[in-house]
């Protein structure tokens, strides 16, 4: 009898399909672990242990196969049904899952929003404790989740344009930590009922013009909650209606592909092609992911089967993906019934004990309060026994309580002291420790908290003297900008007219033919990709300047500054930082739509961005440079009339420095304090000389920026010397003028060192009319504030 031993081919085939099949197999158990995750999270919201559920399943075997090309220095930029890809790529457990549902505050337990954000919001640090940057390229990353729908698509431009920045610019390849020669794609996320915003089809175009490494897969499972698709989008197919953005041999746009969600290895080829085109020519990819399924419905805020027909739901039963999955398993002989039976056992029983571990971890500080809180009421009944039967009444609803919160504490302490008064310390005591550490918990970090904040930056003043050359303000800007580019390679600027012609004020000109065209760019008509594109560079490490030509047009991109940027560092606990530097100019001009001061607007939406109001060009240099010194984004808001005015040119550009929230005293003076900031400043400044011949003394103070606002009380102290003062703006009534007010009035107790009644001036309730006359009376003017002025002293 012959002796055969299997060849070295034979023995490599068979370790290949033994790989392949344990792969396949713990893909299931992935898959499984998802799926269970999503029905016992429903569960938890509908016994009331959570406040709202949002899940994946269904979405699970196409994120299993998007997985599998995921790479170290790629980013995820997605949306709330991306738990599997989470689970997949090993950056996220079902235990954390069920922390971030529970809203767990403690950064252990919850790693991703410290329970700030709902279910199946992720995120990744780009900075270390000292806010130094990360080695980004060797790193899974997340740009963190937002909620409102299609909010992701302008920063995943962004993070895809960023590997361009890095494979094009030669001064940017030394940076090896965040990049790794641009090799890097964003995977976008997104369902398909959100294509039809417009924020979708704005980034499309942008990409398919810009050729970024961006791979969006759209899920596509037949409904945008209870509308369908055919009501969503043309054709019923967002393939079909973006058939004009398919790439063909010399055009640029997208590659396009539609795959069925449950297609296994399908998929997993199509992703294949598709994610590595788009790694190594940086062409953009669509996915549309089809035939999905959404078992459980939307969300837990109510169910399917009131709009989905018998015939519909029957359909989605039997195109299932794990069921197919399962299926195809079985087909094709890669394992049998009762192996599969018992992932699916191990999964369940492995989410059942991530759930009762996370449950557990998250009451234990809560009942530890409880428990002290319990003992301090039974101390107070000790101590105060004419109020014995009051304070145990409160004990019985915080002991029986099974599902304590923090809030039910803390109410509990405040009835304990209403009830004591003066003889209930003990209670008060600990109901003002627990009130600080919830602070920490639940109000921080709005800012960089770290050494990095631009609070942190040390003023330094501009350096001129009697030789310093008198120039133009944008030359001031244009020598500037010059330096920075010179000394930083980090910066970019990008916007409107910005790079060939230098901007339309020219503070950029000659520039791009000196620095090149990548690193001060053009950009189409479209703000909000230039503000995803600023988002997307400054979450990777870079330093980007982007252009906003007319602060009127900054409505356009308001959305991701005020639920991306603003909330970042809040929704992240500190964690990840976007440094985005948004440069504009408005104020006075002529016109409604090139006069615009919406400060009201600005500073009430984008809590969290610094808001720097440069009265002149060399005030908005110094704002740069402390902006670039921290971690911190910021708005530079440049006055449009300012630009031919005359300034000496520092010999210190590149250091001078403003300190942040410390207002600068203009003119000193004795009976009226005037607070305001850009262009306004030189109008008052006339008026100022009109009452000096009255004998009026003004003291004029520009808050230098809105946020945050004269955090040392400067304006108080001048309050306390004048007793009279006036907040004055070009915004509308009650908008920065009543902000300011409210800062120096309430918060900084000005009221009580007021002789005369508090005024605001500030522009009228339309926007100004056209040419010199519609800005006299429109705006505040010189005579109307001195009238004011004179008024105040006659009281």
């Amino acid at each position: 009898m012959e002796n055969r031993t299997s060849s070295p081919a034979a023995h490599s085939d068979m370790l290949s399909f033994e790989n392949f099949k344990d792969g396949v197999l713990h893909d299931y158990y992935l898959a499984c672990l998802s799926r269970e995750t999503s029905l016992l999270g429903r569960r938890e919201v509908l016994t009331g242990k959570a406040k709202f559920g949002i899940f994946g399943d269904g979405k699970e075997v196409a994120q299993l196969a998007m997985a599998k090309f995921f790479r170290p220095g790629d980013w995820r930029s997605g949306y709330y049904r991306d738990q599997t890809l989470m689970f997949a790529i090993g950056v996220a457990t079902p235990q954390q899952y069920f922390a971030q549902l529970y809203a767990d505050p403690d950064p252990e337990n919850e790693p991703f929003s410290v329970g700030r954000q709902m279910n199946s919001h992720y995120t990744s640090r780009n900075v270390d404790e000292e806010g130094n940057w990360l080695p980004l390229a060797r790193i899974k990353n997340t740009a963190t989740d937002m909620a409102p729908t299609a909010s992701q698509m302008p920063r995943s431009f962004g993070l895809a344009y960023a590997s361009k920045s890095f494979r094009l610019i030669p001064e940017l390849h030394p940076f090896k930590d965040l990049s790794d020669n641009g090799n890097e794609v964003c995977f976008c996320t997104i369902g398909d009922a959100s294509t039809s915003e417009g924020h979708f089809w704005e980034i499309i175009n942008a990409a398919g013009v810009a050729q970024v490494p961006l791979v969006i897969f759209v899920w596509d499972d037949g409904y945008g909650i209870s509308v369908p698709k055919e009501l969503q989008t043309t054709k019923g197919s967002i393939s079909l209606a973006l058939k004009g953005f398919e790439k063909e041999e010399g055009t640029n746009g997208f590659y396009i592909a539609k795959v069925k969600g449950w297609d296994y290895m399908g998929m997993i080829e199509a992703f294949e092609e598709g994610i590595s085109l788009a790694r190594e020519t940086h062409t953009p990819v669509i996915f549309h992911v089809d035939e999905l399924t959404q078992p459980q419905g939307h969300s837990t805020s109510g169910s399917h089967e009131r709009y989905k027909s018998t015939d519909r739901l029957e359909w989605e039963r039997e195109r299932d993906c794990i069921r197919k999955f399962k299926e195809w398993i079985l087909k094709n002989g890669l394992s049998e019934e009762h192996v599969l039976e018992k992932i699916e056992a191990d999964a369940r029983r492995n989410v059942k004990e991530s759930r009762d571990r996370a449950w557990k971890d998250y009451l234990k500080p809560v009942k530890e309060q409880v428990e002290r809180t319990r003992n301090i009421l039974e101390q107070l009944v000790q101590e105060l026994p004419e109020k014995a039967q009051e304070l145990k009444k409160l004990l019985p609803d915080l002991v029986t309580n099974r599902e304590p919160l923090r809030k039910n504490i803390l109410q509990t302490l405040y009835k304990a002291i209403l009830i004591g008064g003066e003889k209930a310390g003990i209670a008060q005591s600990y109901y003002d420790q627990l009130c600080k550490e919830n602070a920490v918990i639940y109000n921080s970090h709005l800012f960089d908290e770290g050494p990095k904040s631009a609070l942190k930056v040390k003023p330094v003043a501009p350096v001129v003297t009697d030789k310093s050359p008198l120039i133009n303000g944008y030359e001031i800007l244009n020598h500037y900008f010059d330096q920075l580019f010179a000394n930083n390679p980090k910066v970019l600027a990008f916007g409107e007219d910005l790079g060939l012609i230098g901007d339309v004020n020219q503070g950029f000109a000659g520039l791009q033919k000196k620095y090149g065209p990548e690193r001060i760019a053009d950009t189409g008509i479209h703000e909000l990709s230039i503000i995803g594109r600023g988002i997307g560079l400054a979450l990777r490490g870079l330093r980007p300047i982007a252009e906003i030509q007319y602060l009127d047009y900054l409505v356009y991109g308001l959305q991701p500054l005020t639920d991306d940027v603003a909330s970042l560092q809040y929704r992240t606990g500190g964690q990840q930082f976007c440094p985005i530097i948004v440069r504009s100019r408005g104020h006075r001009l002529e016109g409604i739509w090139h006069s615009g001061s919406p400060m009201g607007m600005i500073i009430n939406s984008l809590r969290g961005i610094h808001i720097c109001v440069p009265r002149n060009m060399v005030q908005a240099a110094a704002m740069y440079n402390t902006l670039l010194q921290s971690n911190d984004p910021g708005l530079v808001i440049e006055s449009l009339n300012g630009y031919r005015l005359k300034e000496r040119l520092p010999e210190n550009l590149g250091e001078m420095t403003v300190a942040f929230g410390v207002p600068e005293v203009l003119q000193e003076g004795t009976d009226i304090t005037i607070v305001s900031y850009g262009s306004t400043l030189r109008i008052i400044q006339e008026s100022i000389k009109m009452v000096a011949s009255l004998g009026i003394s003004c003291e004029l103070i520009d808050v230098q920026t809105l946020l945050p606002f004269d955090i040392h009380h400067r304006i108080l102290e001048s309050l306390k010397k004048t007793n009279r003062i006036v907040f004055i703006d070009e915004d509308v009534p009650g908008g920065a003028a009543a902000f300011m007010f409210n800062k120096v009035m309430e918060e900084q107790g000005g009221y009580r060192y007021l002789d005369v009644a508090p005024r605001t001036i500030t522009a009228k309730e339309h926007r100004p009319g056209y040419g010199s006359d519609g800005d006299y009376f429109s705006k505040p003017n010189a005579e109307e504030i001195a009238a004011v002025l004179i008024e105040m002293m006659k009281e």
